[in-house]
């Protein structure tokens, strides 16, 4: 990601209407966590990545793809 804000992540958030937390707590993740991937400041597991996608009903090319 490289440090660029992952807008994708954050819209797809906000459409389900979960907060920051919220999410964390359904990928079991911590709130700082999700606030640094949507920050761009860190690169998550694939693992992390497809539960993040399957909570928020996206594929990873629509997360996370370039």
């Amino acid at each position: 990601m490289d440090g660029i804000k992952n807008e994708r992540i954050i819209e797809a958030r906000k459409t389900m209407g979960l907060s920051q937390q919220q999410l964390a707590d359904a990928v079991n993740a911590t709130r700082q966590t999700i606030g640094l991937i949507e920050s761009g400041r860190y690169n998550p597991s694939l693992k992390l990545c497809t539960a993040i996608c399957k909570t928020l009903g996206k594929t990873l090319d629509e997360l996370f793809g370039d």
